[in-house]
């Protein structure tokens, strides 16, 4: 298999930190790819026409892509359960979407900054994203911290390469504040060696 990844990118992080927790990451080649919506990156409409990573080819089928699809491929591929079965099933994909509200938001406001220029910039659509994040970080510290805490799943993983973007691009923000049981369990979760793997460099 190929992945079209990007080492700062939240979704693709999601899929590396599963690739090492599973004992899958051999069988998997990177392929370095990068773009903006502006200047995206050509070598990915062949695969995906979104042009976006991660990007998954595979041998036996079709390219795989959005990350949510992608880590359910590798996780049924490895048999490893991480988004469990019945009831379970919805709790962890329900809290993986919340993670993934986070770096949506998060990646929004990061392209208001760095992609549109200044005089168009809009100050108040950022502050309504980083509403959406706050929201979502307040429900995962007051309702999701059994699932987190809990054993591996891909919820968790999800949470944590969206704690770590906001830390990589809105640290003045401060998201720990008003948020101390996620901000214990982050610092213990990063701890994992699949988190230090794949921590993003830094700029």
């Amino acid at each position: 298999m190929k992945l079209f990844y990007s080492p700062t990118s939240p979704y693709v992080r999601k899929v590396m930190v599963l690739l090492h927790e599973t004992g899958q990451l051999q069988d998997v080649t990177l392929e370095t790819a990068s773009g903006t919506p502006l200047v995206p990156d050509e070598t990915l409409p062949a695969t995906n026409p979104l042009a976006k990573v991660p990007t998954l080819e595979r041998p036996d089928g079709c390219a795989l892509y959005d990350s949510r699809v992608i880590c359910r491929y590798l996780d049924a591929r490895a048999g490893a359960g991480l988004y469990g079965g019945g009831n379970a099933l919805w709790e962890v994909l329900t809290l993986e979407a919340t993670a993934e509200g986070i770096i949506d938001a998060a990646l929004l406001m990061a392209y208001e900054w760095r992609l549109r220029p200044e005089a168009l910039r809009y100050p108040d659509w950022v502050e309504g994203q980083w509403s959406k994040i706050d929201r979502a970080l307040a429900v995962l510290n007051s309702r999701w911290m059994g699932h987190l805490e809990g054993p591996l799943n891909m919820g968790q993983i999800a949470a944590g390469c969206a704690l770590g973007y906001l830390d990589m691009r809105s640290a003045d923000r401060n998201w720990r504040q008003g948020h101390d049981g996620l901000a214990d369990w982050y610092a213990r979760f990063s701890e994992r060696p699949s988190m230090q793997a794949t921590a993003p460099p830094v700029a």
